[in-house]
């Protein structure tokens, strides 16, 4: 086992860097519907091999937007399911298509699959560009499926920081907290891509901490980007095993 993997417990896959949102706070900038997807299979190999050497706990699945391409999102939560990982979460905007049948055949493909938390990326900038009726929509359905699902919110400086973008936040909150909907902790933003260039003002005081980075020498979770990229390379290049094997932090 690779000493600086020795607490590793977490995957994650960006499965799309596609969108359907064109949010003002994205660390990522702007989002194209069209871009790198993850493949299928390469992602659940690499779940099932990670797995068998590692006391990996959660797999995770965001993008972008995940369920632009559901078959990806199932074929990885499926083997994370099959090796016995407990946490199987998707991070959506829920808005992936207006067709109700077709949220009706993804959200049944999720529960298969074994998805088992849905966090759903719901606050007042995901809904400046995405309808919330649809979403809402896609969210009783998913219920139906009996997937568990919460509301993920983005905060602007912190909850409690009043200023207009949070209030949206709130009143959005209490739309789903009245369909018996709870929302976790979220996040706050961090200053990059579309936040720093949108919503600079309000990075006055010291940047909070960016809760992406890891410690490289002691990695917790490791993130296979939309292209195959991953701990310094490409799985669809090097078998993950031999990069599991050769990691080493970058020093300087």
């Amino acid at each position: 086992m690779n000493k600086y993997l020795a607490h590793l417990n977490k995957i994650e896959f960006v499965v799309t860097d596609a969108c359907t949102g064109r949010c003002k706070h994205c660390s990522q900038g702007n989002h194209a519907l069209s871009g790198h997807r993850i493949d299928p299979g390469f992602a659940a190999e690499a779940v099932r091999k990670i797995a068998a050497e590692y006391d990996i706990q959660t797999v995770m699945t965001f993008g972008g937007e995940p369920l632009l391409y559901p078959d990806a999102v199932c074929q990885i939560h499926g083997a994370a399911r099959d090796m016995g990982v407990g946490r199987r979460q998707v991070i959506t905007n829920g808005y992936f298509t207006r067709d109700i049948s077709q949220m009706e055949q993804v959200a049944e493909t999720l529960a298969q699959c074994g998805v088992n938390d849905l966090l759903l990326s719901a606050d007042a900038f995901h809904q400046e560009t995405i309808p919330l009726d649809a979403v809402k929509q896609f969210t009783r359905i998913a219920l139906q499926n009996g997937i568990p699902l919460r509301i993920q919110p983005a905060w602007l400086v912190s909850p409690e920081n009043y200023n207009p973008y949070n209030e949206k936040t709130w009143e959005i909150l209490d739309i789903f907290g009245d369909m018996g909907i709870s929302a976790n902790e979220g996040n706050i933003i961090f200053p990059e891509g579309n936040a720093l260039k949108y919503l600079a003002d309000y990075f006055t005081t010291q940047a909070p901490i960016n809760p992406y980075i890891e410690n490289p020498q002691d990695l917790r979770c490791i993130s296979f980007a939309a292209n195959g990229d991953v701990l310094g390379g490409n799985v669809y290049r090097q078998d993950i095993v031999d990069l599991l094997r050769e990691y080493k932090p970058r020093m300087g």
